[in-house]
């Protein structure tokens, strides 16, 4: 017997009355068509049964149609919200998302980088969530075609995109000052860390334009995890330094604040004030809802890969470009005016 024949790209473009070229253009995501047009293709792909062949598709296109996404750790509300968003997107451009988690180590986080000069992955969204020494950096500038999101890799030239640091400590230290806070803790990650050292900056920004240079404000540095969250929890109490309120710069560092500050009887709002950042986690489920600058999360996943694809490789100059996307304070029962 005869085996059937593998209908083809160009017997699609035959059955739709168009092109090969209109047909793998729509079908890559880099061609938008009128309606009945588009209808035409979609119906002939299903009548003949077509499946395109990734390999033939690489060839002819000089690319793999996969993008690399590297991020700290999936098992995160914020990195998995952010997954997700990079993975719907990808899958309305019909792209493959290869994900990696590098549980925050370097040495993972080189050897997914690397991915691009193996060409692997046409591209990478990356992610880390800790001061580089300059590895990092040096991978990137020479490998390009890399998104930097979220967390900056200092002295990389690659496009960069965060959200609004700055502007979230701001809202959160107005929201304080409001209240009639003058000494707050901040509670968040290394100072070298583009997201702490901003957070911390609009914090102390505007409780002194609220209060003057009569305003005070703590620092303790560590981890974005529950577990920092419950240690800095334990040395806030220990240590009594007197803050009336508490800033704290994630979800995972809130709820494992929270977690010991109940165990040791202490009242939130009535006897400390506490802000958190993110507002992935189940912060409004809290006793009472935590108060929190809200980052957008999915649309820096989505914006990540348009910035991968819109940005012409080919013509790019190294540089490091900076785009913030807005935050928002989002206002619960976390706060009250400090106690008497």
């Amino acid at each position: 017997m005869l085996k059937a024949k593998t209908p083809s790209l160009k017997d699609v473009a035959a059955a739709a009355g168009v092109s090969v070229t209109a047909v793998s253009r729509l079908m890559n995501g880099s061609l938008d068509l009128p309606y009945h047009t588009k209808k035409r293709i979609e119906d002939a792909i299903k009548t003949l049964n077509y499946r395109p062949n990734p390999h033939a598709r690489r060839l002819s296109m000089g690319r793999s149609d996969t993008i690399g996404l590297v991020v700290p750790d999936i098992a995160n509300p914020f990195f998995s919200t952010l997954v997700a968003a990079v993975e719907q997107a990808a899958d309305e451009k019909r792209l493959v998302v290869s994900l990696h988690a590098t549980l925050n180590r370097t040495g993972r986080e080189v050897e997914y980088l690397q991915l691009i000069e193996r060409n692997h992955v046409d591209g990478l969204i990356f992610v880390t969530n800790h001061a580089d020494d300059g590895t990092l950096a040096a991978l990137i500038n020479r490998t390009g075609k890399v998104i930097i999101v979220d967390e900056d890799v200092p002295g990389s030239h690659a496009p960069k995109l965060f959200c609004d640091n700055d502007q979230g400590g701001y809202l959160a230290g107005l929201h304080l000052g409001g209240h009639g806070h003058k000494h707050v803790l901040f509670i968040g990650g290394d100072e070298r860390m583009i997201s702490a050292r901003r957070r911390y900056d609009g914090v102390l920004r505007a409780l002194r334009e609220v209060h003057g240079t009569q305003v005070r404000v703590d620092r303790y540095a560590g981890e974005y995890t529950v577990e920092y969250g419950r240690e800095a929890a334990l040395r806030f109490v220990d240590e009594q330094r007197g803050a009336t309120a508490i800033f704290a710069s994630s979800d995972e560092i809130a709820i494992g604040l929270i977690e010991v500050l109940r165990s040791r009887e202490i009242s939130v709002p009535r006897d400390v004030s506490v802000i958190g950042f993110d507002d992935v986690g189940p912060l409004h489920l809290f006793s009472p809802p935590l108060t929190v600058i809200r980052q957008p999360v999915r649309q820096i996943g989505r914006r990540s890969l348009e910035l991968l694809l819109e940005t012409n490789w080919h013509e790019w100059k190294p540089s490091a470009s900076e785009e913030l996307l807005p935050v928002e304070i989002v206002v619960r029962d976390s706060v009250a005016p400090p106690a008497k």
